[in-house]
């Protein structure tokens, strides 16, 4: 019996701990991890928005890089970290969608994350480099379609936005094309402006440097809308090919069971960060649009997108194992 009531006595405080935790919320500093090597796009957004939250907060924001395994290494890590709002993750499309529809074994599951606010947003472009001679992507598609199987495209490696974008675009065109994945978006870049691969799909972060030097052709972008960084470039839609919208995305989230009250505190940071004028001119610059908005607004992303994205991936029957 005393047996007994010393548990349901743990019980109790442990069921109230974090409630009374989240009163003091934050009191020490807060690790936010990236799945991605230093450098990257996601890490680069990270280090943007962490001292403007660290202002709100009051307390120190430190980065942590841990790449591996298409994210599976940080997210499985974070998964089974406190839900105390101490340990934060950089959450992207690879993570959060592809990776439950691309593996059939994974470390992790989306539904031990909470969202917490998405951070920004930016469409992939489809991008053409020397050794292509088509000028349009009416050109591009009657030459692949021309020798089926024969032309390549790079990526910035299996499962990324990059490759999705462009399984993507085949299915909805009709391409047969061979993949040549890379170890990141950069390098895969280098290789169409040095006329090793003749095409990708870009993240405007990635390409800009490329395009604006014209060492790659920008033909059209993946978005319902054009980029005001690149208004002259149309968007697929414009172009009679309707429906190719993919772009990359970055959200915060935290373990499953954290507290509302810290999650609250966490979104409005992240919300005010992201609003900073200083942030969103830096944002424009690198070709992403700063997002913000609630834990239900990203959920609901994170929802549409999973339907949308696990049904391409059946349909196409892909798999990474």
């Amino acid at each position: 019996m005393h047996a007994v009531i010393r548990l349901l006595a743990l019980m109790l405080i442990a069921a109230t701990a974090y409630p009374a935790a989240a009163q003091d919320y934050p009191n020490r500093p807060i690790r936010w991890i990236i799945p991605y090597a230093a450098g990257g796009g996601s890490d680069t957004l990270a280090r943007m928005i962490a001292p403007e939250m660290s202002k709100r907060l009051g307390q120190p924001i430190v980065i942590e890089n841990k790449p591996g395994a298409a994210s599976a290494v940080a997210a499985a890590e974070v998964a089974r970290s406190a839900p105390d709002g101490y340990t934060i993750f950089s959450a992207d499309n690879g993570t959060m969608v592809y990776n439950p529809a691309l593996y059939k074994k994974l470390s992790y599951d989306p539904k031990e994350f909470r969202p917490v606010s998405m951070l920004a947003r930016s469409p992939t472009i489809l991008v053409v480099g020397p050794s292509t001679k088509a000028s349009s992507v009416k050109e591009l598609v009657e030459s692949v379609k021309s020798q089926p199987g024969k032309i390549s495209y790079a990526s910035a490696g299996p499962g990324s936005p990059h490759a999705m974008a462009m399984e993507l675009v085949k299915a909805t065109v009709g391409l047969d094309m061979v993949h040549v994945p890379y170890r990141g978006g950069a390098l895969s870049i280098q290789d169409v402006a040095a006329g090793q691969v003749p095409m990708c799909m870009t993240d405007f972060s990635s390409g800009s440097g490329m395009i604006a030097s014209g060492k790659v052709r920008a033909l059209a972008v993946a978005n319902p809308k054009r980029m005001p960084q690149l208004p002259d470039i149309p968007t697929f839609d414009e172009l009679g090919f309707k429906g190719i919208y993919a772009e990359a995305f970055a959200g915060v989230v935290v373990p499953a069971g954290t507290p509302d009250a810290v999650v609250a505190k966490l979104q409005k940071a992240v919300q005010e960060a992201v609003a900073e004028p200083a942030i969103q001119k830096r944002l424009f610059e690198i070709g992403q649009e700063p997002v913000g908005g609630t834990a239900e607004q990203f959920a609901g992303v994170l929802s549409a997108e999973t339907t949308r994205w696990h049904k391409l991936i059946k349909d196409l029957n892909i798999s990474l194992d």
